[in-house]
C-alpha cells in the first residue's frame, strides 16, 4: 500500500479506505464516535483546484464512506462539511470532508447547528497540534479534546476496514 498524506503528514496508518482518487482516515481529535475525514490521495489545497475524476472519486467516496460510518455507528443522519480555504476555517492546506455521524436521540449536540462552531473550533490551530505529535498523525484540534494516540487510531482504522470490502479498503 502507498503512502498516504494529509498535506505534510503521513496518515497511511489512519486510512481505512482507499477507492480510486479518495481514501477515508480516522480523525486525531473527534467531535463526536465516528468522526471521519474523506480527502483526495493526491494533495490538492483547495476544493476548485480538483481535477474532474479527483472530484468525482472524492464525492462517491463520501457517499459510500458515509453510508457505512452512518450504519456502523447507529447514527440518523450524518453532518457532511468542507472547509474550503482560510476564510472558511480551512487550517490543513487539502481539501478534507468532516463526515459526523448524527442521532435524533442522544446526539452530542442539543441544537442541530451547534456541529459548525465545533468543527471551526477543531480546525483552529490543527497544524501546530499536527507537528507536536510524533509522526505519522492525522487531523483535528480542540484544547477541549485530547489527541488520541497514533496506536488508537491505528485501531480504530483496523475495525472500521472490516466494514468495507478488502478491495475497496486496501
Amino acid at each position: 500500500m502507498s503512502a498516504l498524506f494529509f498535506s505534510s503528514f503521513d496518515v497511511t496508518r489512519q486510512a481505512f479506505y482507499r477507492s480510486g482518487l479518495a481514501a477515508a482516515i480516522v480523525n486525531l481529535k473527534p467531535i463526536v464516535p465516528g468522526h471521519v475525514l474523506v480527502i483526495p490521495t493526491r494533495v490538492v489545497p483547495r476544493f476548485a483546484d480538483l481535477e474532474q475524476d479527483e472530484l468525482a472519486s472524492l464525492m462517491a467516496s463520501v457517499q459510500h464512506v458515509g453510508r457505512v460510518i452512518e450504519r456502523v455507528y447507529g447514527a440518523d443522519g450524518l453532518t457532511i462539511a468542507c472547509q474550503d480555504g482560510k476564510a472558511a476555517g480551512q487550517t490543513v492546506p487539502h481539501v478534507h470532508f468532516h463526515l459526523l455521524p448524527r442521532k435524533i436521540q442522544g446526539d452530542a449536540f442539543a441544537r442541530n447547528d451547534d456541529v459548525y462552531p465545533a468543527l471551526e473550533r477543531s480546525e483552529g490551530g490543527l497544524v501546530d497540534n499536527l507537528r507536536r505529535v510524533p509522526q505519522p498523525l492525522q487531523v483535528d484540534a480542540d484544547e477541549d479534546r485530547k489527541p488520541r494516540t497514533l496506536e488508537d487510531m491505528e485501531k480504530e482504522a483496523l475495525w472500521l476496514k472490516t466494514f468495507f470490502d478488502p478491495v475497496e479498503g486496501s
